[in-house]
């Protein structure tokens, strides 16, 4: 059960990215997660309130009708509480990796933090 659940909040997260859906990134991010990136040795702190809006403000993959690229790299079990999820996935011309921290709650699971990183930017 704990898989199924874990699943289906990793979908939300893909389907809040694919559609910049900030609702569906309300409900898969804690309210206080942040997201962390380290560009050219610089560290960017982005708390959710920040990412949210950035969601918010530019064209979703699906109004491009972009074709869905996305895949679970690794779940790493914590405990049956706690997993770590590395996936990749495409938002336009960008692959980004991300490791998100899920912890589950008595509202089921939700991501608490996100280290992400362009992978690479395709044509």
């Amino acid at each position: 059960m704990r898989e199924t659940d874990l699943f289906a909040a990793i979908n939300l997260y893909f389907d809040a990215i694919y559609y910049c859906d900030v609702d569906m990134l309300d409900k898969v991010f804690h309210k206080a997660s942040s997201l962390f990136d380290v560009d050219e040795g610089s560290l960017l702190v982005d708390p959710i309130a920040s990412f949210r809006n950035d969601v918010d403000n530019r064209p979703s993959p699906a109004s491009k009708n972009q074709e869905r690229e996305e895949e679970i790299i690794l779940i790493d079990w914590l405990s049956q509480d706690c997993a770590v999820v590395k996936l990749r996935l495409r938002a336009h011309n960008n692959i980004f990796v991300d490791h998100l921290s899920f912890v589950k709650d008595s509202d089921g699971w939700c991501i608490v933090s996100k280290v992400w990183h362009l992978e690479r930017v395709v044509e």
